[in-house]
């Protein structure tokens, strides 16, 4: 009985999925460059989420249901990811924030909007929420990117941070190459490298991850935006000043993503973790009207882990903006 409702519920969430596993609005945004932005729901304020790096709108497919049912909410796929075409210059936060106003201005979205991201998202909804500020009456900032974490976490692990990141990039090319020769061709590496979406994802949201991460463009796409964190970090560090009285909620991790399951916490992994809350700690000085949660039981993907905290953020701050 148990394996059946446990069946019932999976089938129930990947049902609800089916709606991101297809283009919705695909809008030009500007030289035949078209990106795909879906919006359900209706209500006086827009919530407008962004996905961590190298992922779509699709990442939110536990959240923007919930959420549309109280108001109206969209996702959008950044440039080469999901349904949006690829795109030469890579995905900084200044791009993407200019990108995303473009996308909601020619879909007729007109907000007042509330910003959530999630990683190198949270630092695109912060560019956007400097660039727009009159738009934009609240954010969510899920595990969001400070443009000063990289160095203080490097120091904080003494040194390991970066030579993970290293990896990435090291792991990035070898699926860029497995990618152009085709993954037809190697079904270890295919594994290696996107693992398995039917699985995890139900049938048809499943089809659609694995196609789009199939593609040598979205690998393209995924390695120039780890490139150019960097240069991420430095546009949002020349335009980080106070948001204003707008209403924060900042989620924070409670589960380390470098915690060795089933072993105690290492001193080094606890100073790491400690380093890490302090930083997200820091966004709350921006906004008088700001608070930290810490998700019980959720790593840095808080909308994977515990989606219902992060639809409780957006209702809450939802709730003060006064829908």
């Amino acid at each position: 009985m148990k394996a059946v409702l446990i069946a019932l519920a999976l089938s129930s969430g990947w049902a609800a999925a089916s709606e991101f596993a297809k283009p919705h609005q695909l809008i030009d945004v500007g030289g035949g460059r078209k990106m795909n932005l879906y919006c359900s729901g209706k209500g006086a304020t827009t919530v407008v989420f962004d996905a961590p790096a190298g992922d779509a709108g699709w990442a939110w497919y536990r959240v923007q249901p919930e959420v549309a049912k109280q108001t109206r909410a969209c996702v959008f796929d950044r440039a080469g990811f999901g349904f949006s075409d690829f795109s030469p210059q890579p995905n900084t936060a200044e791009s993407v924030a200019a990108d995303l106003h473009k996308l909601l201005t020619a879909a007729g979205e007109k907000g007042p909007f509330i910003m959530v991201g999630n990683s190198l998202g949270g630092a695109n909804v912060q560019v956007y929420t400097y660039r727009h500020p009159q738009s934009v009456k609240g954010l969510v900032l899920v595990e969001a990117q400070h443009e000063d974490e990289t160095a203080r976490l490097d120091r904080a692990s003494g040194g390991k941070i970066k030579q993970i990141y290293a990896m990435v990039v090291g792991q990035d090319k070898y699926c860029l190459d497995a990618a152009e020769q085709g993954f037809a061709k190697d079904a270890e590496k295919q594994k290696q490298c996107i693992g398995e979406p039917l699985v995890n994802y139900g049938a048809q949201l499943g089809a659609a991850i694995l196609a789009s991460e199939l593609k040598p463009s979205y690998w393209r796409a995924r390695a120039a935006e780890y490139d150019a964190m960097a240069t991420t970090d430095e546009q949002l560090r020349k335009l980080r000043r106070p948001f204003g009285d707008i209403p924060v909620v900042v989620l924070t991790r409670s589960v380390s993503p470098y915690a060795v399951p089933g072993q105690p916490q290492s001193a080094a992994n606890k100073a790491f973790e400690v380093e890490n809350a302090a930083i997200q700690k820091e966004f709350t000085k921006l906004s008088p009207r700001s608070v930290q949660r810490v998700v019980a039981g959720a790593g840095h993907t808080i909308q994977a882990d515990k989606p219902e905290a992060v639809t409780a953020a957006v209702l809450e701050v939802l709730k003060q903006v006064g829908r």
